[in-house]
């Protein structure tokens, strides 16, 4: 399933997962509105201290003239700061915005032309990611995605300790070949959610387990976030390891999901007092992979050959193979098509086209300048993780992503900080936190908890989450930053 199609399951689980305090939507209101506002005070806060107070925290760069920000690097800041609430806010695609704020700031503010806007628009991953969810809806339409799940599941019967290890593994897999993260943990909730209750096993232990597991393997070479981190790096000066990124991920996680066990264990809730059968649950066994899911899985194999051993283009190869699945298939197309995640397209193409126009006037430039001013670059970069860190668990973290890392560029260029090293451990602080059930991962695995327990699971899932946002930023720092281990 792709971000289009898990978007069906979303709206199908919406009013459940809105409704999961139990009849108390007003007071969870309250609470996310309390946080929106200070997570939005927090952000308005760090851009007066960036533009106004770096002489305040460094002395010493009072003899040297401040970076000042003009008028029209002000204006599509605040705009920017203004999509980001907006679209935490309301469910709009923040990409939309970024297109509309292009045209509308470079058209009316700097006198560009279209060809001029859409310059650095990402064509190359935009390819990416429609071949990708092209053809990963192939593949789970047909079946291939579910007998990997269950025959995953078979193999650790009677060891029901081992199902959020078996759940955190096939998530990486799935993430690691290319499906976004939401599409993965879209796929697998169900199952493993239903799992968990009928092995007694923690519903929000689960769910962090499906969680961790898709964005330990979401940074890897075939993956779409994995190609947008190293493009933005590339795109400003500073080349990053591809594999480096995706074995901090993987390790980060891990480490992540040990903490979670040793933390239920600490507190008696690795078994679930609440469990009993769920009513989703598919315990039937799956044959053996035949036609078209024999084809998947040899295709699967195929696409990771091609881009690993010969560093062919993800995009194209997965369209490729799409095609061939098509022709297989021919009278589907039509819903193999709707697959493909367009509401990420849109997102990942507003917001570099946005970013984008921010270096061409200098926001960027200007912002990590006066960040710089303020003192050691290590205390920089942990700032940076907690920022993008809290606002991820609100906001979009690929928004997040194409916004936050070109501000690395000048401070990694002034400073022996590891570009690798640096770039990883913000990518992991803005993904991790999507534990929260404010955001999509979250939500679905609330969405799948069993209906008379929804209220428990997202209060538990969010005072998790919290403990996540508060001790996530500062772990990927410490590991990857300081170091130097990239």
């Amino acid at each position: 399933m792709t971000e289009t199609g898990m978007t069906e399951t979303r709206e199908r689980n919406a009013t459940p997962a809105s409704d999961a305090p139990g009849g108390r939507p007003d007071r969870t209101r309250r609470r996310r509105r309390i946080l929106l506002m200070a997570v939005a005070g927090a952000a308005i806060l760090g851009l007066i201290a960036l533009v106004f107070g770096g002489g305040i925290f460094n002395q010493a760069a009072t003899t040297e003239p401040e970076p000042t920000m003009t008028a029209i690097q002000i204006i599509p800041l605040i705009i920017l700061v203004v999509m980001f609430v907006v679209a935490t806010k309301w469910p709009l695609n923040i990409g939309v915005m970024g297109l509309v704020a292009s045209f509308g700031v470079g058209y009316f503010m700097l006198g560009m032309s279209d060809k001029q806007i859409l310059e650095e628009f990402p064509a190359s991953i935009v390819l990416t990611i429609i071949g990708v969810t092209y053809f990963f809806s192939m593949a789970q339409r047909n079946g291939t995605i579910d007998i990997i799940v269950k025959s995953c599941v078979r193999l650790v019967r009677g060891k029901t300790l081992l199902l959020p290890w078996v759940f955190f593994l096939i998530a990486a897999a799935l993430t690691a070949l290319g499906t976004f993260s939401p599409a993965a943990i879209a796929l697998l909730a169900p199952a493993a959610i239903g799992f968990a209750y009928e092995s007694r096993i923690h519903p929000v232990l689960m769910g962090a387990f499906i969680i961790n597991g898709a964005h330990a393997g979401g940074f890897s070479p075939l993956s779409v976030a994995g190609v947008l981190v190293h493009d933005i790096a590339l795109k400003n000066d500073f080349p990053i390891s591809q594999g480096a990124l995706f074995a901090a991920s993987f390790a980060l996680n891990l480490i992540l999901s040990v903490l979670t066990v040793v933390l239920f264990a600490l507190i008696g809730k690795l078994r679930d007092s609440h469990g009993g059968q769920h009513a989703d649950v598919d315990t039937s066994s799956t044959g053996r992979p035949h036609g078209q899911q024999i084809l998947t899985l040899v295709l699967i194999a195929v696409m990771l050959v091609c881009t690993l051993g010969f560093h062919m283009p993800i995009g194209f190869v997965a369209l490729s193979a799409g095609l061939l699945l098509a022709f297989i298939n021919i009278k589907e197309h039509r819903t193999f098509i709707g697959g493909v995640s367009w509401s990420t397209v849109l997102l990942v193409a507003g917001m570099i086209t946005y970013v984008s126009l921010l270096q061409h006037v200098g926001v960027i430039d200007t912002l990590a300048e006066q960040a710089l001013a303020l003192g050691a670059p290590l205390l920089i970069a942990l700032v940076l993780c907690y920022v993008i860190g809290v606002g991820s668990a609100f906001a979009s973290s690929t928004a997040l992503l194409t916004a936050f890392i070109p501000l690395a560029g000048p401070l990694l260029a002034t400073s022996s900080l590891s570009a690798s090293g640096t770039v990883a451990a913000l990518a992991i602080s803005a993904t991790v936190v999507d534990v929260s059930p404010f955001s999509t991962d979250g939500a679905l695995v609330v969405a799948n908890a069993r209906e008379d327990d929804r209220q428990r699971v997202y209060r538990q899932l969010m005072f998790y989450a919290g403990g996540v946002v508060l001790v996530a930023p500062a772990l990927a720092w410490a590991l990857l930053v300081p170091t130097g281990i990239m």
